[in-house]
């Protein structure tokens, strides 16, 4: 042992070190040294003495002492919050005590205020009431001892009325209508007031001259170099070489739901609010927009923009072509109706009665293309003789503004809905509605559709659903065919029916196009269309796939 204890030694080894790797020997106790390799560190209990309350609380669960309440705030100061950042707050501008006010005193002071000027300031303590204590005209409170309105006790002086003389003389008794005694019959304004009227009244007639005579001035912009190719057909004619039959009156055998974007009509500035095929063929679309203009584009081949037609001072509400396509109405906030030449571009007449039209339509039988409907903001349908330009007849019934006109049972009679909520069905020339559909449960509808097998009108109502009435003899509602899933509550948004009947589409106001099953009902398919409110969307008559959609943002897409 004292040999290891040498060498250990030598090398600069504590023996006590390692007595504990050393084997124990009998009659000998050897202590154990006690390593302790953990650094000396104060106890959390050591440091804080007590417990410390956070500043911001309102309440507390239990009863603290006085040094732990009113001790000062533990932790280190921020060196840069200023004086006013470090006060206390409870809302952004700084701190607001609660206080109470009785409903009554409050009324009592707000009537006293608007009333004399003055009235009793909150933040001071009513029960010591001096000249100090008010606010706004304090002079005038001094005055009346700071009186509120319920205590001025100022009297009002009834009006004597002039007495009326005996009742049983007819002509001199006046009775309760006699008149006050201090009352003028006659209030005539001063001389500065006179000229300020008679201004207002030059302005006012100036005004409606300038309405009378401002139709803006017709033109056209054609955006093709040649209107006829070489064989003189304009671009009216029907293109043959599409790879459809677009003069064949075959409906499609069945049709699919469009899924992709084939192509966009860029041209109006601002939203689109209609468009319409070319009758029959389809191969041209119209559209009106909020820009004032009228556009015809193509459908097949290049898709361009043929020709602009410029006649309206304000935004263009509707459209319609006539059954050959050669002509078209169109209906502006303006208050003018316009007759078109699809062709060359000119304006042939002009209507207006001063009204609003909110929608225009061509009496369908080519017997009657002389004669068009229009549904007015003054509540009347009225309808006018191209050749002569005058009003023939009006069906005033409605109570509100007329949105839609719709031909129906062979075009003999034809349909109206309004800002009224109901829908009113007209033979055709005799201004008395032989039926009146209305219940307490209907929406307006501002957007009416007929069938391509002209069975069914399809409404779409402004409580996000569209109807289906049926428009031969009784127009009675089918109650199974409801069409939900979309929100169009505010917007005339257009339906329409897929050529085979199979589905039925409608934009709505988040700009998407739906798509629902005929039989069930079903929403198919949604497609995110326009940026804006989706207004119209069209099924071509031809295309067993293709939709035509129209919105808000000022485009016109092509679907497939």
């Amino acid at each position: 042992m004292p040999i290891v204890a040498g060498c250990l030694a030598a090398y600069g080894i504590d023996p006590d070190a390692i007595s504990h790797l050393q084997p124990l020997k009998s009659g000998r106790k050897t202590s154990l040294s006690v390593l302790n390799s953990a650094p000396e560190v104060a106890v959390k209990e050591d440091v804080e003495t007590g417990t410390h309350i956070n500043p911001s609380l309102k309440e507390l669960l239990y009863n603290p002492t006085y040094e732990t309440m009113f001790a000062p705030e533990f932790g280190p100061v921020n060196p840069f919050k200023t004086q006013q950042m470090a006060a206390p707050r409870n809302m952004l501008s700084g701190y607001a005590e609660p206080a109470h006010v009785n409903d009554f005193m409050f009324e009592q002071q707000r009537r006293t205020f608007s009333t004399f000027g003055y009235a009793l300031d909150p933040s001071v303590d009513s029960s010591q009431v001096s000249s100090s204590s008010y606010i706004g005209a304090v002079e005038e409170a001094e005055k009346k001892k700071g009186l509120t309105v319920f205590e001025s006790g100022l009297k009002k002086e009834k009006r004597k009325r002039v007495k009326g003389g005996d009742a049983s003389e007819i002509d001199s008794f006046l009775g309760p209508w006699a008149k006050y005694q201090d009352e003028k019959n006659v209030a005539k304004p001063s001389e500065e007031e006179q000229k300020e009227l008679d201004e207002i009244t030059a302005k006012r007639q100036k005004r409606g001259k300038n309405e009378e005579e401002a139709f803006a001035e017709e033109k056209t912009i054609l955006h093709v170099k040649d209107v006829y190719d070489y064989q003189d057909r304009s671009y009216l004619h029907v293109p043959q070489d599409v790879g459809i039959n677009l003069c064949s009156a075959e409906i499609p055998d069945k049709c699919y739901l469009p899924k992709k974007q084939l192509h966009v009509w860029t041209g109006h500035t601002k939203g689109v609010s209609a468009i319409q095929l070319f009758p029959g063929s389809g191969h041209l679309l119209l559209s009106c927009s909020m820009d004032c203009k009228i556009k015809l584009w193509e459908v097949y081949s290049d898709r361009r923009c043929l020709r602009t037609f410029i006649g309206h001072s304000k935004a263009v509400r509707d459209i319609c072509f006539n059954n050959a396509g050669t002509q078209f109405l169109s209906a502006g906030y303006d208050r003018y109706l316009k007759l078109w030449d699809s062709e060359t571009g000119q304006c042939i007449s002009r209507f207006t009665n001063r009204k609003v039209p909110y929608c225009v339509k061509f009496n369908p039988d080519e017997d009657k293309q002389n004669l068009f409907v229009a549904g007015m903001s003054d509540k009347k349908i009225v309808q006018w003789d191209i050749r002569s330009g005058e009003v023939v007849q009006e069906y005033d019934r409605h109570l509100g503004a007329v949105n839609t006109i719709t031909f129906v049972d062979e075009n003999r009679r034809f349909v109206s809905t309004s800002d009224d909520k109901s829908l009113r069905v007209w033979e055709w020339d005799i201004p008395v509605d032989f039926k009146y559909i209305v219940e307490p449960s209907m929406h307006s509808m501002p957007a009416v559709t007929l069938s391509p097998s002209g069975k069914w009108l399809a409404c779409q109502s402004m409580d996000n659903q569209i109807l289906i009435f049926g428009a031969q003899n009784r127009f009675r509602l089918n109650k199974k065919k409801v069409f939900k899933g979309h929100m169009v509550a505010g917007y005339a948004c257009q339906v329409d029916f897929s050529p085979d009947m199979s589905y039925v589409v409608s934009g709505d106001a988040d700009g998407k196009l739906n798509i629902w099953d005929w039989k069930t009902t079903k929403l198919y398919h949604r497609i995110k269309a326009h940026d804006k409110v989706c207004i119209s969307a069209l099924w071509h008559p031809h295309e067993t796939s293709k939709v035509i959609t129209c919105g808000w943002d000022g485009q016109i897409k092509l679907w497939d």
